[in-house]
């Protein structure tokens, strides 16, 4: 009988779904080779039952450090959306495709974001989707295109969707009852580096979004 190999992060994930229990898990995985150089995994944060689902790219330079997910700028920013949006923080998860930093270094010692790879983000997929079935969130808000096309497909713009309520695609299995809404926007970070004239606007449509994703909650 042929028998299905796992590979990437699914070689690790445990019996035990509990998100103590993945997080646990996660911290021995090698699934790709970022772990070679990040201080640490970075796992999600947060309630068990949120409502809504933060889903970002990878953990920067100062969350690598610390090891939780949007405790650095785009996460300040991310916070003071979230109080503009009137979404209580304690309700939500947060969490990225990516749990190892990836970085280069260009000059001295500080380390550059380098943008994971197809390859890595389908590697760690599995954590994601063993969150993703142990929150049960109601709408998932993907941070950025990484994020998005982590769970969309390498096709999914998000230029072209931003803001809309979208339903996972059919490949994509969860076991989640109702099946959570997919909300995509820009990521944090980039409302952060924007020093445009237009940033304030930039930031009240991210705004914006996170507003429809938290009515979102109620119709499922």
């Amino acid at each position: 009988m042929a028998t299905t190999e796992k590979t990437g992060a699914a070689r690790y994930l445990p019996e035990d779904r509990r998100l103590g229990s993945l997080e646990a898990a996660a911290r021995r995985c090698r699934g790709c080779s970022l772990y070679q150089n990040a201080t640490q995994t970075v796992f999600g944060h947060g309630k068990r039952d949120a409502p809504i689902m933060f889903v970002g790219e990878q953990p920067g330079d100062r969350e690598d450090r610390e090891g939780l997910p949007f405790v650095g700028p785009a996460g300040r920013l991310l916070a003071r959306a979230l109080e503009d949006a009137n979404i209580d923080p304690e309700l939500t998860y947060q969490t990225n495709a990516v749990k190892h930093f990836k970085f280069t270094r260009k000059t001295g010692k500080r380390r550059i974001h380098q943008k994971p790879s197809r390859t890595e983000v389908v590697a760690c997929r599995p954590w994601l989707i063993a969150e993703i079935e142990t929150v049960q969130p109601r709408v998932i808000v993907c941070l950025g295109a990484t994020a998005a096309q982590s769970l969309m497909g390498t096709a999914f713009r998000v230029t072209t969707y931003r803001g809309q309520l979208l339903d996972l695609p059919a490949e994509v299995e969860v076991h989640v009852e109702p099946e959570p809404f997919v909300v995509a926007t820009v990521h944090p970070s980039a409302v952060v580096r924007d020093r445009s004239a237009g940033r304030r606007e930039r930031y009240r449509l991210f705004v914006d979004d996170l507003r429809r994703a938290r009515t979102s909650t109620d119709t499922r």
